[in-house]
């Protein structure tokens, strides 16, 4: 019991951390904000004296937008749609409750290969077997959009948890799973679209544990919540 209470411990340490992180350069854009209104304003005036003396002379805004490359946020936005609260904290009676199952599996190994070729997984979705190098990054993916399976079974091995869905989940549920992975800050979860045709709507996956639920109903997020507490950085490597 000691040891899960110091994890625990740590990992609030680290979400308060990252929050004065998150503080600090908040108040760095308001300082680089109240920056740049300022050099704006006066390069509108130079651009209206310009004008004004050589008025044939004209210009484009110079605008060059970006997109962000589809790649994983590190944290829930402030619009996600609001949740159930917490109303049961038992994993079991949770799992039930939901209509889900809660499942854990023997290791099927923990070897490394860049070839999918070699990937091999005995559950569906995976939770362990031989997998990618590089483990996939922490955060909420696009609607739509995983990174390769080989990666995600790297990250479970890393303690992560797997929080996944398949074709049936629409764009408001899962922005609901992102409401969800909002309230630890997305810490140590990734939310993705499953690839492997699970049987279920939605599952959670950490190292050798699977909760599966078959339909997406508001009795899973309680399951969901009591299964990334009792197995989140449970898994052969703890890497922050």
């Amino acid at each position: 019991m000691s040891s899960r209470q110091e994890e625990k411990e740590r990992r609030r340490q680290e979400r308060l951390a990252a929050e004065q992180e998150a503080a600090r350069r908040q108040a760095s854009r308001e300082r680089l904000q109240w920056v740049g209104g300022g050099l704006l304003a006066v390069l509108a005036v130079a651009v209206l004296v310009a004008f004004v003396i050589v008025p044939a002379v004209g210009g484009g805004d110079g605008d060059d937008p970006e997109g962000d490359g589809g790649g994983p946020k590190t944290a829930a936005t402030g619009d996600t749609p609001p949740i159930p609260p917490q109303a049961d904290t038992n994993l079991q009676s949770s799992v039930k409750s939901a209509g889900c199952t809660v499942q854990t599996f023997p290791s099927a190994g923990r070897e490394h290969s860049a070839n999918p070729a070699d990937w091999k997984f005995k559950t569906n979705p995976p939770t362990s077997g031989t997998h990618d190098p590089t483990a996939a990054t922490d955060g909420v993916y696009p609607f739509g959009k995983m990174p390769s399976v080989g990666q995600i079974t790297h990250a479970l091995e890393h303690g992560r948890i797997g929080i996944q869905y398949g074709p049936q989940v629409t764009e408001k549920q899962y922005a609901q799973l992102e409401t969800l992975l909002g309230e630890t800050d997305n810490f140590h979860q990734l939310l993705f679209r499953n690839q492997t045709k699970m049987p279920f709507a939605v599952a959670a996956t950490a190292w050798t544990q699977l909760l599966g639920c078959k339909t997406f109903n508001p009795k899973v997020f309680d399951a969901m919540r009591n299964f990334r507490e009792r197995y989140s950085d449970l898994a052969p490597e703890a890497v922050p």
